[in-house]
């Protein structure tokens, strides 16, 4: 699950006498090890997939077995919608959204549904015929999605009708965030462009340099109400520019690359960022959670950790899935942790969300997860689909919404 692109090649081939199609031993070795991390993080255990188990039998990082818990809580289905054929046969992310009384979900085969919320009735479904790899965005009465060939289409939110398609430098994997003037969208090859909401014709661009070697995936930039768009990227930063125009405000990074070999120096913030009134929150892989003054980028406080998934929050917690699969509640703005449940590791878990007095997370065997918020334990758990599930999990008016990884978009109720 990495990216590299031609100058990474270049970069890691540079072994005289060692060459496989155009990539050396070491490059080859780092890209199994790095798809290894996050397939194995991920919870993939078939040989077919994991690359480290095409050399032996043994598995690195096998999934925890889950342990029988008695039920302290019940999620039970309202109603559930087939979306397309989900993420896809590539490692997709993609979420549906929620705007008003309607959720938004996307297919990796192209299509894009509007779905009401209560009653999981479909209002209407596009086909737009393209592979899609971000998504999905919503607001101004936008759906938006990033497609493979580069382009972010932008449909109606009433009837689902195309109303602008912009092409833009490579793909885009996180969803496209809008206010009342632009869409804003990163894509893969570290940018962060802007484009006018009406038309789809690109205001500005904002430009990093990636390293060696990056995970695959993107956080999706946060527009604030502060006039700036921030945006974490592939070398650990994290950047705010003007909404308008695109002027750099400010640079601080999430973690620094230490080690001497690239795959040592991996530090994407990868995970969505989380806004909590004039703070912003980002994690990184194989770094650091960090909060930063969304005005002035001043550091606010941070701690060492290592995740490529956003945050959730609640009883004065911030809550995060690290890289090894345990489940981290740390107080607000300290250093102390209220608790660590290491029951998940190496499951593959979503993002937390947290739904009334629980967390939630769901795993690469499709299980959802409730958490109680006061201690870290398991209180209720139900399979929603054995394909899995990648897709962060939604909280709406105390319901729960889960897109597993097939395709199927899953309404919960607790009880």
């Amino acid at each position: 699950m990495i990216s590299i692109d031609n100058q990474t090649t270049e970069v890691l081939s540079d072994y005289p006498g060692q060459q496989y199609s155009g990539i050396g031993p070491y490059a080859r070795c780092a890209l199994l090890i790095v798809v290894s991390l996050t397939l194995t993080a991920c919870g993939i255990s078939d040989t077919r997939m994991n690359p480290m188990n095409w050399f032996g039998d043994e598995e690195v990082n096998p999934p925890s077995e889950l342990v029988q818990i008695e039920p302290e809580i019940n999620m039970l289905r309202k109603w559930s919608v087939r979306v397309g054929n989900g993420q896809g046969d590539t490692y997709n992310e993609l979420t549906p959204v929620i705007d008003g009384p309607t959720i938004f979900a996307a297919s990796e085969n192209g299509n894009v549904l509007a779905i009401e919320v209560e009653t999981g009735d479909v209002i209407w479904r596009s086909r737009l015929g393209v592979a899609i790899t971000g998504g999905v965005g919503a607001g101004e009465g936008l759906v938006m999605v990033g497609t493979t060939d580069a382009e972010i289409i932008a449909l109606s939110q009433s009837d689902g009708e195309i109303l602008w398609r912009a092409s833009v430098s490579s793909e885009v994997l996180s969803p496209p965030q809008t206010n009342d003037e632009l869409v804003v969208a990163q894509t893969i090859d570290g940018k962060l462009v802007a484009l006018e909401i009406e038309s789809g014709e690109q205001r500005w661009i904002y430009e990093t340099t990636l390293p060696a070697l990056t995970l695959r995936g993107t956080s999706k930039p946060v527009i604030t109400n502060f006039g700036s768009v921030i945006a974490g990227f592939s070398n650990g930063t994290l950047v705010s520019v003007a909404a308008d125009n695109g002027v750099f405000r400010w640079e601080e990074r999430v973690a620094i690359p230490e080690g001497r070999y690239d795959i040592d120096r991996v530090i994407d913030v990868d995970g969505d960022l989380l806004v909590a009134g004039d703070v912003v929150l980002a994690s990184s892989y194989q770094g650091n959670l960090m909060a930063f003054d969304i005005q002035t980028g001043r550091i606010v406080w941070g701690r060492e950790a290592s995740s490529y998934h956003g945050l959730g929050q609640g009883f004065g917690n911030l809550y995060y899935c690290d890289d090894s699969g345990h489940v981290v509640a740390v107080r607000n703005n300290s250093d102390d942790v209220a608790w660590e449940n290491e029951n998940l590791s190496y499951r593959g878990l979503t993002a937390p969300a947290t739904i009334g007095n629980y967390v939630a997370v769901a795993d690469f065997e499709g299980y959802v997860h409730l958490l109680s918020q006061i201690d870290g334990r398991i209180v209720g758990r139900t399979q929603i689909d054995d394909d899995g599930i990648r897709a962060n999990l939604l909280v709406n008016s105390g319901m729960l919404y889960v897109f597993s990884n097939s395709g199927s978009l899953t309404a919960l109720t607790l009880q």
